[in-house]
């Protein structure tokens, strides 16, 4: 019998679920002591609208965070889903194309989806989060990163929200961990997409805050094959690191490049450093590199392996960006979470997102303890005390720090 069960057949108890039946451990909900009648198959569903790049160059990372997603769909239905009516996903794919991601974000608005999960590249995200703001439909973004996202309107009119690091918290924690190492000689490499621009200032802004500055800076377009004269440009500017701003094959590039002209100098970034394109692509080229995780895929402690577990059992693969995988699956939870706060079941946008800047109970999830993760005036659930260095080793993401690996035992609190 899993934890879910185990708590919930102690909770039933009463022939409604209430606040007291939702959350333990990893999951929830008090739907389970339903009457029969009203158990899942006899109700209207709630529908959650999906949008990611399930196709194409980000698909490494928008699968695995869709994959999560329905991890948690299935577990919460099985115990009766929102008041006995079963969530449904709308799924569409943006193809990691500003474009399609505006598209079919107008599409979702006719699909009847109390709120929508998604997004995984910061400029496709951009150019639709007007659809969402003026829909009032309720926006979480379990993946994209860029600092702009969540500060584009007023939080206490904002209907977007965040269950990713933002950059502007990435990039000092990174930062702060090469000047420990005496790597102070920055080369930035970004690309020139949304993504890349705001990383970039992001970096720049950490490096003023310790007075530094970049010794080089790189700008290139994605699709880029050879950056080898540009890093020898870094390398007679002195450049002791690398920060790199940008996705997963672009970063293989780097890696590769740096190896082809045989400059043995570290190689840092954001997240995208942790991503099969290019952990594959740069081979041994992508030994040692550094990067922000939220999430590594160790079972350090019940609820991170029961998720691990439960994931490998579902999907039935290695799970390719455990990140993008553990965050989905709790801005799925953090939702179901708000929308058993709505007591009269009218779940329209303004209620949705006055019940997610209000949620009453704590919510243990994989990559955080959720305490009030979202207020009227903060739409990002992550600080960046939830951070832990990641590296790269023998062609998986590791602890950088032993003593990270045993603080992980401890699920972060936000801050």
């Amino acid at each position: 019998m899993s934890t879910i069960h185990r708590f919930l057949s102690s909770l039933c108890v009463a022939r409604r679920p209430s606040w007291g039946a939702l959350a333990a451990g990893s999951l929830l909900l008090g739907a389970a002591c339903l009457p029969a009648k009203a158990q899942i198959g006899s109700a209207t569903p709630v529908r959650i609208g999906v949008v990611g790049p399930f196709t194409g160059p980000s698909a490494d990372f928008g699968v695995p965070m869709l994959n999560g997603i329905k991890l948690a769909v299935d577990e919460i239905n099985a115990v009766g889903g929102y008041l006995g009516r079963p969530l449904e996903l709308v799924i569409k794919d943006d193809a990691a194309n500003p474009d399609q991601g505006r598209k079919v974000s107008q599409e979702l608005l006719s699909e009847k989806v109390v709120a929508a999960i998604g997004f995984c590249n910061t400029g496709v995200a951009a150019k639709s989060l007007d659809v969402y703001q003026n829909a009032q439909l309720p926006l979480i973004i379990p993946c994209a990163t860029g600092t702009p996202l969540t500060a584009k309107y007023p939080p206490a009119q904002s209907y977007i929200f965040r269950t990713s690091a933002r950059d502007s918290i990435q990039a000092p924690f990174v930062v702060d961990d090469i000047v420990k190492r005496g790597w102070t000689k920055v080369a930035i490499f970004a690309d020139t997409t949304g993504y890349g621009e705001a990383g970039l200032k992001d970096v720049q802004d950490a490096l003023a805050a310790r007075k530094l500055q970049a010794v080089h800076v790189t700008r290139f377009p994605l699709g880029v094959t050879d950056l080898g004269k540009e890093l020898q440009a870094a390398r007679e500017a002195g450049a002791n690191v690398i920060f790199s701003y940008t996705v997963g094959p672009e970063e293989a590039v780097i890696a590769n490049s740096r190896k082809d002209i045989g400059w043995k100098v570290p190689l840092v970034g954001a997240w995208p450093l942790s991503f099969p394109f290019f952990i594959d692509g740069a081979k041994d080229a992508a030994e040692g590199a550094l990067m922000a995780q939220t999430f590594i895929a160790e079972p350090s402690n019940e609820r991170r392996a029961a998720f691990l577990t439960n994931f490998k059992r579902k999907h039935g693969e290695r799970m390719a960006v455990p990140m993008a995988a553990a965050q989905g699956y709790d801005a799925t939870y953090l939702l179901t979470y708000a929308l058993f706060g709505i007591r009269d079941s009218k779940l329209d946008g303004p209620a949705v997102k006055n019940a997610l800047e209000n949620i009453k109970r704590v919510y243990y999830g994989v990559v955080a303890t959720y305490e009030r993760p979202f207020t009227p005036e903060d739409k990002d659930a992550i600080t960046q005390n939830m951070l832990v260095m990641g590296k790269v080793h023998n062609g998986a993401i590791t602890f950088a720090y032993p003593e990270d690996a045993k603080r992980n035992f401890i699920v972060q609190r936000k801050k």
